[in-house]
């Protein structure tokens, strides 16, 4: 039986479109478990994962990045089951952190990203984009924070998260935040949530695109949203055909 006690809950910001029932189970050792990266000044490094499966998951990850160091994390979540990625960044001068995240799938799981930025010193820059695809009654979600330090002058930061839902009763949620303390930077944040644009799909039927070639095809460019940043094309088509592959029958 896991410590409840020393689990979070709903009430706590982070967690509150988590699953919790799936975080008992993992249990509280879990939330001590972190993946720690530190990347030198002028290193670079690239790194692209799928998780999610039967069993539900966390996975947790603090990159710390020196100056001028940059790191591009693509992640895509599309197991059956609920998972969540939670990832820290701490970002020295001139450093620069890429993120595009997607999840994808149905039943009743939770998908869910968390990012922490903390931009602590001047000239860093970091891009966030996350999209999401979800039907039956599962959820795609995604928290992200980005900080400002005081002293962090000339930052340039963004999150870009759009979710598009197959079916009614799926569900998605956005909670960007931002915390800035210095008065000469570039934040900006985006959500938005919909259906599958019919303009569109009346546009491809009408040049003779069957509809659920025209519906997989509309899905595909949504989702390569997330992934465009991704220089490596194997390693890009690998994560996009998983995602791909986790539709389905849904379209």
């Amino acid at each position: 039986m896991p410590d409840t006690a020393t689990l979070p809950t709903r009430r706590d910001e982070a967690w509150r479109y988590a699953d919790i029932d799936a975080l008992e189970r993992l249990g509280s050792d879990a939330l001590e478990t972190w993946k720690e990266i530190a990347l030198a000044a002028g290193e670079t490094r690239c790194h692209a994962m799928i998780v999610g499966g039967d069993t539900a998951e966390l996975h947790r990850v603090r990159l710390t990045l020196e100056e001028g160091a940059r790191a591009e994390m693509f992640t895509v979540i599309a197991g059956a089951a609920s998972c969540r990625v939670e990832v820290e960044v701490r970002l020295a001068k001139g450093a620069h952190f890429e993120f595009g995240g997607a999840t994808i799938g149905g039943g009743e799981a939770v998908r869910e990203f968390v990012t922490s930025v903390d931009h602590a010193e001047p000239e860093g820059t970091s891009n966030q984009v996350v999209r999401a695809v979800h039907w039956g009654r599962a959820s795609g979600n995604f928290l992200g924070t980005i900080n400002v330090a005081r002293d962090a002058q000339k930052t340039d930061a963004a999150q870009d998260f759009k979710g598009l839902l197959l079916e009614k009763g799926a569900a998605a949620h956005a909670v960007p935040q931002l915390e800035i303390f210095a008065d000469d930077v570039k934040c900006a944040h985006g959500a938005t949530v919909g259906q599958i644009d019919e303009m569109a799909r009346y546009y491809m039927a009408a040049r003779g695109i069957p509809p659920q070639l025209a519906k997989r095809l509309l899905v595909q460019a949504f989702l390569g949203d997330a992934l465009v940043a991704l220089e490596d094309a194997d390693e890009q088509e690998r994560l996009l055909k998983t995602a791909l592959d986790a539709l389905g029958g849904a379209v």
